[in-house]
């Protein structure tokens, strides 16, 4: 839990993304880790020797370019088998050549520096490129391999078992010639360590000797001639003679090398912090860095500063500075107008300081800190069921916990991510908290009355980031002592907010909230965009009733058979229609107007000549002249 709060309370800053950068300027394991656990250096002394040396590699760097440094990966293990006095292979042997060799380049480069009397050269003196030991690796190791000539003993050996192979192969060939008939190939081969002629499996009593291997197929039999073996006996122990003078050559340069072991240590070591204090001014060349001044006097003062990791093209540098009685800073002005930067910028100057490394600034005066204390971005983590608010308090809370007079204190939108008044009134008290500590501290805010604490409080002073009105375009420029607007009116209406919308705006920000009510034309000027197109039953009856008529004569597909329409299309998208022998429902989709009703017959035409039954008619008549009891119309469906 506290190893979280820690992460809280420096985050925000980007430090592993600039530590990933610095790190891919070294080329060691050693550095690369040193780099990753950096940390502010708190003794006054540490500090000021760890920002000479990053200026004496800027030094040696810009006089004589990038230093012959290598990576001596693989080293400590190759020390650790020679202290153990068990034998290195040719590789390893190799591998220790070449790192001397990188030894005696970088010592040259540093004789260079130190003509001009760069301190940092003189580490120099401290390397060891152990001349002996590398020419002697150098004239018997090559290729991975012991050389022929390493000694006059293994050159004998390798030259006696030269001509034994050739008579081995000399015996073999006049086997081959001598009952060519027997064989299978042309030519010899090698099976087993063993050279053998193949013979056919039928002749393998025609040719003396041991059978060593047989082919797939069992055809062929690979047999070594008693006359080649007599050699491969002399063979075996030229070749076991030779392994014993190889591995004493090993020995030999193993205990060479066992001798110095403290040597090849401490190569290892000043060539890792080399790499460390060259990594330092590489980054300060590509970053355009100073050198700052460093002290424990309460002041900062940054002139021309960039962030790290925006681009300098487009970084507008800032200006900066508090310390003396001023030991909090308010920055207040528009959104997008830089004021996060400027936090970030500032905070990132002091930590670089204080890890020893240049700055990006034209001219800088930092204080030391014993801690840098963050609380930037809105820090919401569902997995922790922390909102926007509730993130920003606990971060504040663990900031609050740790503070002391030697802190610098980072904070974003203070007090946001809930109710204004209550916001406000939570920043003043955290203000005044952290003025109360004598740390460090800068903040931005969008509330008036932390404007008004910062101007009235002894130790805070207001600064603004400008901002040109007539452009809306944030100038990224800070003033000391002034408080800033948000301008939040002004770029609201510069992009385009209603009139009506902005007038609701000001009267709720500085006029009668009663007044907000008078909405005015606001509704309509904001039903705009398009609109929902609801289809309803009566909306799809009223589009198709009108298709058909009751009395069209219509033609059905796919059949083509002719009908009159008995009832118009319902809502379902069907109607009705007679055919010569029955009525049938139909979707309209499959039926085609063949002559309309009024072409047909007379506006007052009574249909139910041609729908209903005789029976059904007289029925009706009747009914019209007077009751009939129990008298039914049915009509087909």
């Amino acid at each position: 839990m506290e190893k979280r709060q820690e992460e809280r309370t420096i985050s925000g800053l980007e430090l592993e993304k600039i530590k990933e950068i610095w790190a891919g300027l070294s080329l060691t394991a050693a550095a690369r880790e040193r780099i990753a656990a950096a940390e502010p250096i708190l003794a006054q002394r540490e500090l000021s020797a760890a920002l000479r040396e990053t200026t004496e590699s800027r030094q040696l760097l810009e006089k004589f370019g990038t230093p012959p440094l290598v990576s001596l990966e693989g080293m400590e293990l190759i020390v650790q088998i020679a202290e153990k006095g068990d034998m290195l292979v040719p590789e390893q042997l190799e591998q220790v050549e070449n790192a001397l060799a990188a030894v005696r380049r970088m010592q040259d480069y540093l004789a260079r520096g130190q003509q001009y009397q760069i301190p940092l050269a003189y580490y120099g003196e401290n390397l060891q490129p152990l001349g002996e030991i590398r020419e002697q690796i150098h004239q018997q190791i090559r290729s991975g391999q012991v050389e022929d000539h390493a000694t006059r003993e293994l050159f004998d050996l390798r030259s006696q078992i030269q001509r034994v192979r050739e008579k081995c192969r000399e015996k073999a060939e006049s086997v081959l010639r001598t009952h060519r008939e027997c064989m299978s190939d042309s030519f010899c081969v090698m099976r087993s360590g063993h050279l053998c002629v193949p013979v056919k499996k039928e002749y393998k009593f025609r040719v003396s000797g041991s059978v060593i291997d047989k082919s797939s197929t069992g055809s062929t039999l690979f047999i070594e001639p008693a006359a080649v073996r007599k050699y491969e006996e002399e063979l075996t122990l030229l070749l076991i003679q030779e392994d014993n003078e190889v591995r004493r050559i090993l020995y030999t340069l193993t205990v060479m090398i066992g001798d110095r072991l403290e040597d090849f240590r401490e190569n290892c070591r000043v060539m890792e912090r080399l790499d460390f204090a060259f990594s330092k001014g590489k980054l300060s060349m590509e970053w355009d860095c100073v050198p700052p001044t460093v002290g424990t006097e309460k002041k900062i003062r940054l002139a021309g500063a960039r962030h790290p990791l925006m681009d300098r093209t487009v970084a507008v540098p800032l200006d900066f500075e508090m310390g003396e009685e001023i030991r909090g800073v308010v920055i207040t002005g528009p959104n997008t107008g830089g004021k996060t930067v400027a936090l970030k910028t500032v905070a990132l100057c002091c930590i670089l300081a204080g890890w020893g490394l240049h700055v990006p600034c034209r001219e800088a005066r930092v204080s030391m800190n014993s801690q840098y204390l963050c609380d930037i971005g809105d820090g919401q983590n569902l997995a922790e069921n922390l909102s926007t608010f509730s993130a920003h308090i606990t971060n504040v809370l663990a900031i609050l916990g740790k503070v002391n007079d030697e802190s610098l204190v980072i904070m974003d939108e203070l007090g946001s991510g809930t109710d204004p008044t209550e916001g406000m009134g939570i920043a003043i008290a955290i203000l005044e908290a952290l003025r109360q500590s004598g740390c460090l501290f800068l903040v931005t805010t969008h509330y008036p009355e932390v404007k008004e604490y910062a101007t009235h409080t002894p130790g805070v002073i207001n600064a603004r980031m400008t901002f040109d009105r007539e452009s809306l375009q944030p100038l990224y420029q800070m003033v000391i002592g002034e408080a800033g607007a948000s301008c939040a009116f002004a770029i609201a209406e510069r992009l385009g907010m209603p009139r009506a919308m902005l007038d609701i705006a000001q009267k709720a920000a500085y006029g009668n909230l009663e007044e907000v009510q008078d909405l005015g034309g606001l509704k309509r000027k904001l039903a705009g965009g398009p609109r929902i197109q609801r289809d309803t039953p009566s909306t799809r009856q009223k589009d198709l009733s009108h298709k058909f008529r009751r009395g069209d004569s219509v033609m059905l597909s796919p059949d083509h058979k002719i009908g009159i329409v008995c009832e118009p299309v319902n809502e379902k998208g069907c109607l009705r229609v007679q055919l010569p022998d029955r009525k049938i429902w139909i979707n309209h989709k499959r039926v085609k107007l063949h002559v309309a009703a009024d072409r047909l017959y007379p506006p007052d035409y009574d249909f139910s000549i041609v729908f209903d039954t005789v029976e059904n008619r007289k029925k009706r008549h009747d009914m019209e002249r007077k009751y009939m009891k129990d008298v039914i119309i049915e009509y087909e469906e």
